[in-house]
């Protein structure tokens, strides 16, 4: 049981590696977009939502390890992954619904990238009160 954590303990640590440079890299790409005034790409968009899915991924990883014993330093650890959990879809499917109009693609850019921000502090403060 204790090399299954590990194990699991393992992958959750390096997703939460590549989580944040991953959502720091989207918050960069999001705000050279807002300032040049461009709106996100499809491709944003695709990674927006890949890290969604692998912020999911990360949560099932944690959620799988804290089930078989595993605990982290702070509790604080797991309010920092439900909010991650939480905070992008509802983020994406707001900016999404708001249609094609230029005000509606200006503000899916902001948004979209200040939530790529928050999220990567999210994740560094995850990471300082991991295990």
């Amino acid at each position: 049981m204790n090399g299954t954590i590990s194990m699991l303990g393992f992958f959750h640590g390096r997703l939460a590696i590549a989580l944040l440079l991953f959502a720091f890299a989207l918050a960069v790409w999001g705000t050279v977009a807002y300032v040049i005034r461009r709106r996100v790409s499809p491709g944003y968009r695709s990674s927006f939502l890949i890290m969604i899915g692998l912020t999911a991924v990360q949560g099932l990883l944690g959620l799988a390890a804290l089930i078989l014993g595993g605990r982290p330093h702070e509790i604080l650890h797991v309010v920092y992954g439900i909010f991650a959990v939480l905070f992008l879809p509802a983020i994406f499917f707001w900016v999404s619904r708001g249609g094609e109009s230029k005000d509606a693609l200006a503000r899916e850019a902001l948004f979209m990238t200040i939530a790529s921000w928050v999220v990567a502090v999210a994740y560094v403060r995850g990471f300082m009160t991991g295990s």
